[in-house]
């Protein structure tokens, strides 16, 4: 099964400028807890999750209607291809300890592909999302990452 049989493809974004404040409205409206930020041209430079916003922004006591999400934010994010395989994205999940995975094409995000995604999906067999689910809980790590 490739990622973009799988995946989401109506993702908001939000722009490095965008207040912490109103990233976290515009996950409250989507209902989702991560958003990708997003230059002009729609290019990924980052994402922005709703821990983050608490343990880097409140926690740290940023000011939440002026800090913007670029001071935050993760930058070093892992992508894939719609055309790739739906096991590539589970190995990506595993690997780098992700519960999410933006989907590029073209340079650009054209949806993401999240854990919750691939346990929804009935094409995707259940030991394949244990095997995930472990990978990404693996203890001892020293993982920064929280997509």
């Amino acid at each position: 099964m490739k990622v973009k049989e799988c995946m989401c493809n109506q993702v908001s974004c939000v722009n490095p400028q965008t207040t912490l404040s109103d990233a976290a409205k515009v996950m409250q409206q989507q209902h989702v807890g991560c958003i990708p930020v997003c230059d002009t041209n729609k290019n990924i430079v980052g994402l922005i999750t709703d821990r983050d916003i608490v343990l880097r922004g409140v926690a740290c006591s940023k000011d939440t209607n002026t800090t913007p999400v670029s001071e935050i934010m993760t930058t070093q994010v892992y992508t894939i291809a719609p055309d790739a395989e739906v096991t590539e994205a589970s190995q990506i999940m595993c690997d780098c300890q992700v519960k999410r995975v933006p989907v590029i094409e073209n340079n650009s995000i054209v949806g993401m592909i999240t854990l919750g995604d691939l346990a929804n999906n009935q094409d995707v067999k259940g030991q394949q999302v244990y095997q995930t689910v472990e990978g990404i809980c693996r203890c001892g790590s020293n993982t920064q990452n929280d997509q």
